[in-house]
């Protein structure tokens, strides 16, 4: 039989003690049921636990009586029982041989048959059981290096499936990152790959997300606790942390540097690979709530100071990146708008349009754009986009921006650019054409919400029902406002040119 040489391996003065053993490699691990399944070995197993999640990390030959200062943890180790004196079953000594593989963090022993002994013997058997250290006993045609063999397959096995399983959770994040909602797409994606439940935590620790199979309390107040961990008052905390609660592995990981949020995963198996592929929806969901922006944050702050202090627009915007700004409205394209959007949908879109300048009102997404960065579509979103202009010119730019939101929610279009051509009403000198259009609009300036009904309806051509949707109210509201409007201006808005007039009129407005 190979690997039952009766050489011994080190010189017979005693051995000093080792330091702390190492943890055991970052190798794919090797189930015992799998080796045992392998009809090619015939290994069988008389003795210890019956544990299907029991593993081996690697195969290792010994005949010392004392193997422990030659184990690292986790082998299965392997002996034809050379060491063992023809007196051992009397005394102690397979109780003394066994305690130590188990002190050395041996996983299991493999016992081969010929040709130093023709059964197991049966002191061994019993203290393997006393133990609880699981007993293969390997037939006289297995040779060692064939079950070193067998284990390294199985290892480059568990290694390909490994791999195989982190490249595709990796694809399905990715595009779970480019879904409507990402954030919430990454969080449900994530918690399937791993089998259990993902959350998003906040800057000041509160859930912000959450999506999986949800665990008990106590596991998700530890959860909770655990993300302080990564996340610590006053000071730089890891940038992850593990625990073990009621038999649920928990981890936290930090998003990016300085942000605030914590990502936290729960599940009820820690398996080869989960660490890969929670730290690959850490990156994405870092993208998805951090600053993307060419100024930094203590540019912005300073802008910030600086308007509120009285500075001029055009005198800040070189602070924040850009010299011609786009501004861009967006919601939901949920029938109705849906409910407004949270500041991690907020941050998400800014992200994807290039930007960190953003305001989540209360139901609308607004965000400043550097003019070089021309706004796309985005899925799950419905986007009003201004023309460029200058910072003295972003009160203008805003508005404009609400109008095209209004006119892509009527038309069902992911996104509407306000138009910029020129039109006769710039023959018109300025002043002259706001002073024209505040005496003709002036019988409707006491009632805000008709002047605006009637710009929204005249530029979707008289539709009641485009007119209501753009609005958010009812489409008897709006025949009502324009029966309204018609009667204090005192004319007929089913003729052309007074709607041409108005419309002129309330451009200018």
């Amino acid at each position: 039989m190979e690997g039952t040489s009766t050489m011994p391996e080190a010189s017979a003065s005693p051995v000093p003690q080792v330091p702390p053993l190492p943890p055991v490699p970052p190798t794919p691990p090797v189930r015992i049921e799998a080796l045992l399944a392998r009809e090619d070995l015939g290994l069988r197993r008389i003795a210890g636990p019956v544990d299907p999640d029991a593993v081996i990390h690697w195969a290792h030959t010994s005949e010392m009586a004392d193997p422990y200062p030659y184990l690292l943890g986790g082998e299965l180790l392997l002996t034809a029982g050379v060491h063992i004196p023809e007196a051992a079953g009397s005394g102690t000594y397979f109780d003394d041989y066994v305690s130590r593989i188990v002190e050395a963090g041996g996983a299991a022993l493999g016992f081969g048959l010929a040709p130093v002994h023709d059964t197991v013997p049966r002191a061994l058997v019993v203290a393997c059981d006393d133990h609880g250290l699981p007993l293969l006993e390997v037939p006289p045609r297995t040779t060692f290096s064939g079950v070193a063999r067998a284990v390294w397959q199985l290892m480059a096995q568990a290694r390909h499936t490994e791999l195989r399983r982190v490249t595709e959770a990796q694809q399905s994040l990715a595009a779970a990152a480019a879904r409507p909602d990402p954030v919430s797409a990454v969080l449900r994606q994530l918690a399937r790959r791993v089998g259990g439940w993902s959350v998003l935590h906040g800057p000041d620790g509160a859930e912000l997300r959450r999506a999986g199979k949800e665990p008990g309390a106590g596991v998700t107040r530890s959860l909770a606790a655990l993300a302080g961990v990564v996340r610590p008052e006053g000071g730089r905390g890891p940038s992850s942390a593990t625990d073990t609660v009621d038999g649920t592995h928990l981890s936290a990981y930090a998003l990016g540097a300085g942000q605030g949020f914590v990502l936290g995963v729960a599940a009820p198996h820690r398996d080869p690979g989960d660490h890969t592929i929670a730290s690959v929806a850490a990156v994405l969901l870092s993208l998805l709530t951090g600053e993307h922006q060419s100024a930094t944050g203590a540019a912005r702050s300073s802008a910030l100071v600086r308007l509120l202090l009285g500075a001029a627009p055009e005198d800040v915007a070189p602070l924040l990146g850009g010299r011609r700004w786009i501004v861009v409205h967006a919601r939901p394209a949920r029938e109705g708008g849906g409910p407004a959007p949270d500041a991690v949908a907020a941050s998400a879109l800014g992200a994807a349009l290039g930007s960190a300048l953003v305001d989540a009102g209360r139901d609308v997404v607004r965000v400043l754009v550097p003019a070089e960065r021309e706004p796309a579509a985005q899925p799950g979103w419905t986007l009003g986009v201004s023309t460029a202009v200058n910072p003295r010119d972003w009160a203008a730019a805003d508005t404009r921006a609400a109008r095209a939101l209004a006119r892509a929610r009527a038309t069902r279009s992911p996104l509407v650019r306000h138009g910029e051509r020129p039109a006769l009403a710039d023959l018109v000198p300025p002043a002259e054409a706001e002073a024209h259009a505040r005496a003709l609009l002036a019988p409707l300036a006491g009632t805000p919400a008709l002047p605006e009904t009637l710009r929204t309806w005249l530029s979707l051509h008289g539709s009641w029902d485009r007119t209501a949707v753009a609005l958010s109210v009812h489409r008897n509201t709006v025949r009502q406002r324009i029966a309204r409007c018609g009667a204090l201006l005192g004319t007929d808005l089913d003729d052309p040119d007074v709607r041409m007039e108005l419309w002129f009129a309330l451009r200018e407005g």
